[in-house]
């Protein structure tokens, strides 16, 4: 059975500029395959020459702050900003290519 957990979204996030991207799993089961993270961003991004190529499909939306995501190839970027979400199917190369350096990027990503 799987524990019994609540909280708020945007507790704990940094007031000021973190040195990495901070990514904090809020649920998730390795039997099934699905995790749910929250992932807090300021001005970070995917260098240029990486890609995100994951085994599972990503969804992800943005609760707070914004940014763009790059993909591999013929697809345009996408500019996300709060409530804008997108599916991102397995093995599609992507990357973050902006967040606002100003202030947070929150960001609720579910992977299945």
């Amino acid at each position: 059975m799987t524990a019994f957990n609540s909280g708020n979204i945007f507790s704990g996030l940094p007031t000021a500029p973190q040195a990495e991207e901070l990514s904090h799993m809020l649920a998730g089961n390795l039997v099934n395959g699905v995790k749910i993270e929250r992932l807090v961003s300021r001005g970070h991004v995917t260098p240029e020459d990486e890609w995100y190529d994951q085994t599972q499909h990503e969804w992800v939306v943005v609760l707070e702050g914004e940014a763009i995501i790059a993909f591999q190839g013929e697809r345009e970027d996408i500019h996300l900003g709060p409530g804008d979400y997108v599916n991102i199917p397995a093995h599609c190369r992507h990357r973050v290519a902006w967040t606002r350096p100003d202030t947070n990027t929150v960001w609720l990503a579910v992977f299945f």
